[in-house]
């Protein structure tokens, strides 16, 4: 029998006067052929630090990624996933002071809206008693109900090589260990790419022999990225998204394929316009930096490219929470 929420005037009011911090990873799902099922998490962080208060007010400081375009008030995704987390428990607050500080570029497919809904589940789940806690498995069910797909959520939460799936309404997600020679590298375009467009240009089905091609390449994947990074340029190539997508993101698809013609691992970080090589070690993640530089100098020279070399994150989400 299905459980009932509980209401406003059963809900408990969470203390006041605590204050912690959460810090999430970026992430990159899909990593050619594992559409909507891997996810990879990255060495690029955005912090979240929320306090209780008793004013019954929402104060809101925001800087960095989005600072100049975001709201400060109770239609912020953050605070969305804050009360729906600690209504899920059966708890509300009466006031909010949060600070956030965004590293994750935005619309570039790097999970910046994962880990917006991870930091605010996590840090809901953190600010009630310690008996009315859940597990890492409830974030990972209700923020993949609020994305949609736990793609992303996933390595957000756990770290590492995020494997997931979904029964009915059940999402389920297990980590693998990635091979220590494994090096991303991101170049960040100066265009933004919304999910809902790119979904939006994918066919309805795919025949059974690019399903078949895909599927094989998405296991040699897993292999090359734990196993064998020697094969992650076969291991990456997809069969169901990229093309499709690639006529919304053309520097980007222009960029991707020059970059495998030249024997680096690039493919569409998320939905894109991020593109992501991944290296087999340092010297090849230079040398892909070097080829990014100057084949984007060459081609695309009115789209302006972040270029960042990082590592895969083993931790996933972490609270810091401040004793008074």
């Amino acid at each position: 029998m299905e459980s009932k929420q509980p209401t406003a005037t059963d809900r408990v009011i969470v203390a006041a006067g605590q204050r912690l911090t959460v810090k999430v990873p970026g992430t990159s799902a899909n990593l050619g052929p594992g559409y909507d099922s891997l996810g990879l998490a990255l060495s690029i962080y955005d912090t979240l630090t929320v306090e209780t208060l008793t004013t019954g007010e929402l104060e809101f400081e925001l800087s960095g990624e989005g600072a100049d375009t975001l709201p400060r008030d109770a239609t912020h995704l953050v605070v969305r996933a804050i009360d729906l987390a600690l209504e899920r428990l059966g708890f509300q607050h009466t006031g909010l002071r949060i600070t956030a500080d965004n590293v994750n570029p935005h619309g570039r497919g790097l999970g910046s809206s994962a880990s917006a809904v991870v930091a605010a589940v996590t840090a809901a789940n953190a600010l009630v008693p310690q008996e009315a806690q859940r597990d890492t498995q409830w974030i990972l069910q209700l923020t993949s109900e609020m994305e949609g797909h736990p793609d992303n959520v996933a390595p957000a939460i756990f770290g590492g090589l995020a494997l997931s799936w979904q029964d009915s309404e059940q999402y389920s997600s297990t980590r693998a260990e990635v091979a220590p020679a494994v090096t991303p590298v991101v170049a960040v375009p100066d265009y933004e790419l919304s999910t809902e467009t790119a979904r939006g240009l994918l066919p309805a089905s795919v025949g059974h022999h690019a399903a078949a091609m895909n599927s094989g390449r998405a296991a040699l994947l897993i292999h090359a990225l734990t196993a064998d990074p020697g094969l992650l340029l076969p291991g990456t190539e997809d069969y169901l998204h990229q093309s499709y997508r690639a006529q919304a993101m053309r520097p980007s698809a222009e960029l991707i394929a020059a970059l495998r013609a030249a024997g680096h691992a690039a493919v569409v970080s998320g939905a894109g316009p991020t593109v992501m090589i991944l290296a087999n070690g340092s010297d090849e993640a230079a040398a892909a930096v070097q080829f990014i530089n100057s084949f984007t100098a060459a081609n695309t020279p009115d789209v302006g490219w972040r270029v960042m070399t990082l590592a895969v994150d083993v931790q996933g989400a972490r609270v810091e929470v401040h004793r008074r």
